[in-house]
């Protein structure tokens, strides 16, 4: 199999160890099985004496049973049978791609997004098909570009709300007219959805599978639980297909999830709305710094996202973006993602839900190496 680089994954490899101020995470601030207990209220002693006195066999295959309930409370109408736990939410797109999709079928994905869901499809051999997102429109698919895109037939639409790396966030119409497009083809659609719930206003985000009986829905437990060093994500469908087809290829390339992590991540989801309201508090008091920063620095723009925990800003200097993000790196200590790793020159993705003191003083690191770069 022939694939791309991951471009986003290799910066972050090369530089992110070394980072001063790390304004590029795109976690909301991880947690601790410290915080996670004292935020829980759970009795660690009792937890961990009875995950202590298991034998480390495999997990189980089909996924923990109250992980797989905690999973389905985040949605409308989800039973566990219709959850897939894989490893991590990267898992779970590599894994719904190989099960789903083949040499000449016809994929739509939008850009800027997450590079595997069009790198990955492209190397399985489908006709990868782009849909431009444009910040003059909010970062939000444009239904009349789609329905060309779609004319002659798809297999899969590809979606990720709210948006990597923009923080745009597609309102339940505008998803429904993505459905409408999808079912006149008879299409499949994947959502990545591994910043959903993390809204800046109160209020249900909907899946693409509480609007779509062929909807496919990607999340995980590292965003927007804070817990990515578990390495756990799922699939979600409501088609006797997909799931069909994940599970035959799940016995090739994964056959469990760990019993460790799937234990700590029942234990999270128990408390998912103690998790869920110290997030959201941490990603709307963060963006309001962000917001501050763009409204104060001349040289920067973005559109405002309106939820997840990165935003797309662009810089208005004929500088390349790995060229501007090295320099400010090495000069300042500061760590951005280049724009280029999203295909989107002059610009730099900035991770805002770390803790306060990184981002302000992260932010004050970039606006000085502007101020560098303006007196050369």
């Amino acid at each position: 199999m022939n694939i791309k680089p991951f471009l986003v994954e290799e910066w972050m490899n090369e530089y992110e160890v070394g980072a001063k101020y790390n304004i590029a995470e795109t976690c909301v601030d991880s947690v601790s099985l410290d915080q996670l207990f004292a935020l829980t209220g759970e009795d660690k002693e009792a937890f961990l004496d009875e995950l202590c006195a298991r034998r480390l066999t495999y997990g189980d295959i089909f996924g923990r049973p109250d992980f797989k309930a905690g999973i389905c409370k985040l949605y409308r109408d989800v039973t566990p049978e219709q959850v897939v736990p894989t490893h991590g939410a990267a898992g779970a797109n590599h894994h719904l791609f190989y099960s789903l999709v083949e040499p000449g079928d016809r994929v739509i994905s939008v850009l800027p997004t997450y590079q595997q869901l069009y790198s990955i499809p492209a190397s399985l051999g489908a006709e990868v098909k782009l849909l431009p997102l444009k910040q003059e429109n909010g970062w939000l698919p444009d239904l009349e570009e789609l329905s060309r895109l779609a004319e002659g037939g798809v297999k899969l639409i590809c979606l990720n709300n709210p948006n990597n790396p923009t923080g745009a966030l597609m309102p339940e119409e505008l998803l429904r007219g993505i459905v409408d497009i999808a079912r006149r083809y008879d299409a499949y659609i994947l959502c990545d959805e591994v910043y959903r719930h993390l809204t800046q206003e109160e209020g249900y985000c909907p899946s693409i599978v509480d609007l779509y009986e062929k909807g496919v829905s990607v999340s995980s437990m590292s965003k927007v639980f804070s817990l990515a060093g578990v390495r756990l994500g799922w699939i979600t469908s409501k088609d006797p297909k997909v799931l069909e087809e994940c599970l035959i290829h799940r016995d090739y390339d994964l056959i469990s999830c760990g019993m460790l992590d799937e234990a700590v991540a029942a234990l999270a989801l128990k408390h998912a709305g103690k998790l869920l309201e110290r997030n959201r508090g941490i990603v709307r008091e963060n963006l309001a710094i962000l917001d501050a920063w763009v409204q104060g620095e001349p040289r920067v723009s973005y559109a405002k996202p309106q939820a997840g925990t990165t935003a797309l800003v662009s810089y208005d200097l004929d500088i390349p973006s790995y060229d501007f993000c090295k320099g400010m790196y090495r000069a300042t200590g500061a760590f951005v993602t280049p724009g280029d790793c999203f295909e989107q020159p002059r610009a730099m993705r900035i991770g805002y839900a770390c803790d306060q003191e990184t981002l302000r003083k992260g932010l004050e690191a970039v606006s000085a190496y502007l101020r560098s770069l303006e007196e050369k």
